[in-house]
């Protein structure tokens, strides 16, 4: 019955997801810009800590790809607040399966959206010039995983505490833009000022930035078992905690 109700609401989301085309493209359209005006106009900027067989987009494209998974994923928490403002939630509630098993359910239906927005966009990259190892998508897609379960549980954790929608939108983008340009997806950690690259090292994101890097060109700042361990330390402990948050969250 448990595993029945994690699919049903996983199902759910995901053709809600599908329906949405307009959802699907708009979110795809900022970092589009990001990465083609980003990487045409830092093209030839040589950057001191990279290597010189590395371009910018190539270099680019990975954080790009994180952007659009922080984001699909950490803004699906709005369902949650949209049913319960509209009372789908408090009819999920009384069903025979309990809160932790509704709680993973959003959650990989909001993580397995993240990661189909993340696979259009490496798709999407390859008209701009981008290049990755074929060998690497792979791990790369583990990274990319690992990353929409922990921030799908960080915006489900998030929405336990809002009622309006537009309040959780609010909140959101507060949150998940410092996470985003702290990770060094747009600039190595290494060309930060030393305050700011020690703010990076505190950013579940950096770790998972620098993972799918290794992963597409071969290039990281740190130990990439490093940032397995650290990213899946982070999930692993964000999901427990949405999972008790919702457990504990009060419906009218």
């Amino acid at each position: 019955m448990e595993l029945q109700g994690i699919y049903i609401l996983w199902l759910r989301d995901l053709k809600r997801y599908i329906r949405a085309r307009s959802r699907i493209i708009g979110s795809l359209g900022m970092p589009i810009f990001f990465l083609a005006f980003f990487g045409m106009g830092f093209r030839r900027v040589e950057i001191p800590s990279l290597p010189q067989n590395i371009t910018y987009i190539d270099f680019l494209a990975p954080g790009i790809v994180s952007m659009v998974v922080l984001f699909t994923s950490t803004f699906s928490g709005i369902s949650i607040v949209w049913d319960r403002q509209f009372g789908f939630l408090r009819e999920i509630m009384v069903a025979p399966i309990s809160r932790t098993t509704i709680s993973l359910g959003r959650n990989l239906g909001g993580a397995t959206t993240a990661l189909i927005q993340g696979l259009i966009m490496i798709a999407l990259s390859f008209l701009i010039g981008f290049k990755p190892s074929i060998n690497g998508l792979l791990f790369a897609f583990v990274f990319m995983f690992l990353i929409a379960v922990a921030f799908t549980g960080i915006g489900i954790a998030i929405s336990t505490f809002m009622h309006d929608i537009h309040g959780f939108q609010i909140v959101i983008n507060f949150f998940v833009f410092p996470i985003f340009l702290l990770s060094g997806a747009l600039f190595p950690i290494s060309e930060l000022p030393k305050f700011v690259a020690t703010l990076a090292l505190f950013d579940p994101l950096t770790y998972g930035v620098d993972g799918m890097r290794w992963a597409m060109i071969g290039y990281s700042e740190f130990n990439p078992l490093y940032d397995l361990a650290a990213l899946l330390i982070f999930c692993v402990t964000i999901v427990f905690v949405s999972a008790a948050l919702f457990s504990k969250m009060e419906v009218e």
